[in-house]
């Protein structure tokens, strides 16, 4: 099968999880938006299948991916149909449920992430919300970081089954996004994201170990990975990083 995935162009966002799940599975994919109009692809052939009256279950937004005749969205939903698919979940029930909930916890952290530079409205210029944002991110410094990442560094300490990351005895989706918000984390908040960090080692080595993996050190070599950017989620703006 080759996976249709469908996010904006330009830039990493909320689709990169997927991305990360696909290029280590070795799964083929197009990237949708990023093609051009006339290949059938581009901004206009996403905004058709959100907006169009004949698809069935409309996505509310983008990413969502399109898998034989099925249409799939929200992030955390994408990888619960992938994981197992693509060998990036556990066999079982528990497991699988337990990957899924760190992914869904994952997706809590990025909307606070995302809501320092953002704090009073998507709609908005950060330039028109300054003051909000530095309130915004003092307290995200100061307490939701460290809440955020000491909660994932205790989940990967205590995985019985010692593996080298949140689940089982293998990397699963939800290490390749762990590792994808560090590295974001370390973007945006360079000096906020390292003093919090020393206190994780664990998280420091679950980085390391994802983007070493063969497949995913090719992608980041490569044209399909997009650089991080101030119109993404995480924006490095350096009065917010105290």
């Amino acid at each position: 099968m080759i996976y249709q995935l469908y996010y904006w162009p330009g830039i990493q966002g909320r689709g990169e999880y997927v991305r990360l799940a696909l290029e280590d599975a070795g799964a083929r994919y197009i990237d949708v938006a990023r093609l051009p109009e006339n290949d059938g692809g581009g901004v206009a052939a996403m905004e058709r299948l959100m907006n169009g009256a004949s698809v069935e279950r409309p996505p509310f937004a983008p990413p969502f991916l399109k898998a034989g005749r099925q249409l799939i969205g929200q992030t955390a939903n994408i990888l619960l149909y992938l994981g197992g698919r693509l060998d990036l979940a556990p066999r079982d029930a528990a497991g699988r449920l337990w990957t899924h909930q760190l992914q869904l916890t994952i997706a809590d952290f990025l909307v606070e992430i995302h809501d320092c530079h953002h704090p009073l409205g998507v709609g908005l210029y950060y330039e028109q919300q300054k003051p909000a944002s530095k309130s915004r991110s003092d307290e995200f410094r100061d307490n939701r970081l460290s809440k955020f990442l000491d909660y994932f560094e205790g989940v990967l300490q205590r995985n019985p089954a010692a593996g080298p990351g949140m689940v089982g005895e293998r990397i699963t989706y939800a290490d390749l996004s762990m590792a994808q918000v560090i590295a974001g984390l370390r973007y945006a908040f360079p000096q906020a994201s390292r003093k919090a960090l020393r206190a994780c080692p664990r998280l420091r080595e679950l980085h390391d170990e994802v983007f070493a993996r063969p497949r995913i050190r090719d992608y980041l070599a490569s044209d399909r990975r997009l650089p991080f950017n101030n119109d993404d989620i995480f924006r490095h703006y350096p009065e917010l990083d105290g």
